[in-house]
């Protein structure tokens, strides 16, 4: 606890989550924590679906489709090696203040280190920079599904990433049980079968490759 934290009976040292997700991990490497002796040199960050979860506060369709968004597109540019931040540029199809691509680019920023114009600038001469990676508006896609492009600044290769949000299922009728979770008369079972279903729309897109298409550009 910090000092200005509310007293409580225990300390918490790690999350109570109460789903468990079924997702393979991100490895990417951070030249600036290799510098500074975070990381062993060569040695990659591992990021989660949870940790995603974390910088969102919440767990949904969005949130997981954003996690697989860049999990294909970096597999994709990095079939044999890990990523590395600092050397890929993300390209957002629509506007920052949009509700779906603005979570979606939060948590692709968070794992790919790319940032717009308040990123960190790097060490002494700029070596691990991530700023002016990331862009909004960027380009004009062929659908009106949540699309994303992925390039590396070394290579300039690019990958897109399209997320096919309309095929992800709708969950049935218990997803309607939110409305009395947020105003406080659910029952019990209606907050159970909201989040058994809620949950397993998510773990659908964690899994479902057919969501998304990828297309080298």
């Amino acid at each position: 606890m910090t000092t200005n934290s509310p007293a409580t009976d225990a300390t918490h040292t790690s999350t109570d989550w109460q789903v468990a997700y079924d997702a393979d991990p991100i490895e990417i490497r951070d030249p600036v924590a290799e510098a500074l002796g975070v990381l062993t040199s060569g040695d990659p960050f591992v990021v989660t679906y949870t940790d995603a979860v974390k910088e969102a506060g919440h767990s949904c369709p969005t949130a997981s489709g954003a996690y697989r968004i860049v999990q294909l597109g970096l597999d994709a540019l990095y079939p044999d090696d890990y990523p590395i931040r600092t050397e890929i540029e993300v390209q957002a199809a629509g506007p920052r203040d949009d509700a779906a691509y603005g979570v979606m680019g939060r948590i692709i920023s968070y794992v790919t280190g790319a940032t717009e114009d308040d990123g960190f600038s790097g060490l002494a001469g700029g070596h691990g920079g991530r700023r002016d990676l990331l862009h909004f508006d960027a380009f004009d896609p062929d659908t009106a599904a949540p699309t994303f492009r992925f390039r590396r600044t070394d290579t300039n290769e690019t990958v897109e990433v399209t997320y096919h949000v309309g095929d992800v299922p709708d969950g049935g009728p218990a997803i309607g049980n939110l409305q009395e979770i947020l105003d406080g008369s659910a029952s019990d079972q209606q907050r159970e079968a909201f989040a058994d279903a809620w949950h397993h729309r998510v773990q659908v897109v964690l899994n479902d490759d057919s969501l998304f298409t990828v297309e080298v550009v």
